[in-house]
């Protein structure tokens, strides 16, 4: 645990140092832009984000206005993190699951060192582990330990009931990191809903099989969740071709959801570092952010 402390710490400080140093008067936080409470409202300026239109006072004919935050002290920082069976693809030591923990485990670590709230809801398709959020470098080695010494009970997957869950447990508005590789169908309408009261960031995990099956002739093909070998002619390029189309249409269909509900999206494949991406979302949410 030790020298997997010293390593997530590495990452860490490499991320904060850099964003920090780019963004330099303009950075306050790598979780700007969740911990926030309502304090008044103001006329609407363009580049503002709609989210924080006020309806209800606009739709009154004075013009539209928004409404103005202030910092909130207790900011809250949840990670959903996905560890259903399908997850489990890569080669050893970089499969999925091992990103999306390390990713969660990064970020825990900073969002610790920030003084923020941190929790943890792992699921598959039942509840996993819920670690409520809490402050302090006890409660960030206590996720740690949820994330990377957790035993499944379950390798399936169901999104939609995490998201589900989800909204009823977080009450008060946070940032939810979700990490995932988004294999599931039916989440759209929680994922939604979870994007309209909370500040929402879709890390989506994947890897080159699942877009580029090699031409191997005839091969089992391993079924994780359900637990069932299905053997598949990947000579056939029309095969291949539906592989690979049925991979680019799920990620479009999940970034075309992201930018419609003004969720962070990032897609990291298997084969890169963790590092270089997470600086680049969160230069993103910075540049974006818009206060009012």
């Amino acid at each position: 645990m030790n020298q997997l402390l010293k390593k997530l710490r590495k990452y860490e400080i490499m991320i904060r140092k850099v964003v920090n140093n780019h963004l330099q008067g303009d950075y306050q936080s790598i979780f700007k832009g969740a911990g926030l409470e309502f304090d008044d409202l103001r006329p609407y300026q363009y580049g503002d984000d709609v989210r924080t239109i006020e309806w209800k006072v606009s739709a009154k004919g004075h013009g539209t206005f928004v409404k103005t935050f202030k910092e909130d002290k207790d900011q809250c920082v949840y990670f959903l993190l996905d560890i259903s069976g399908s997850q489990d693809i890569g080669e050893v030591g970089r499969k999925k699951i091992d990103l999306g923990k390390e990713i969660a485990g990064v970020l825990t670590l900073a969002a610790i060192f920030e003084g923020s709230q941190v929790g943890l809801i792992s699921y598959s398709d039942e509840k996993e582990k819920i670690i409520l959020p809490g402050k302090g470098p006890k409660q960030g080695v206590k996720i740690i330990k949820g994330i990377f010494n957790h035993e499944n009970k379950s390798l399936k997957t169901n999104l939609s009931d995490m998201f589900t869950f989800s909204l009823n447990l977080i009450k008060k508005r946070s940032i939810i990191i979700v990490i995932s590789d988004f294999i599931d169908d039916g989440y759209e309408r929680p994922f939604k809903a979870l994007a309209e009261k909370h500040d929402l960031v879709a890390i989506q995990l994947t890897d080159p099989r699942e877009s580029m099956l090699p031409s191997l002739g005839i091969i089992p093909v391993f079924d994780k969740e359900q637990g069932t070998t299905t053997w598949v002619n990947t000579a056939f390029g029309s095969f291949s071709k539906k592989i690979t189309d049925t991979f680019t249409t799920e990620r479009d269909h999940l970034k075309n959801i992201c930018k419609k509900n003004q969720i962070n999206y990032l897609g990291i494949d298997t084969r890169q570092d963790i590092v270089l991406p997470l600086i680049e979302l969160f230069k993103t949410r910075n540049k974006t952010m818009k206060r009012g």
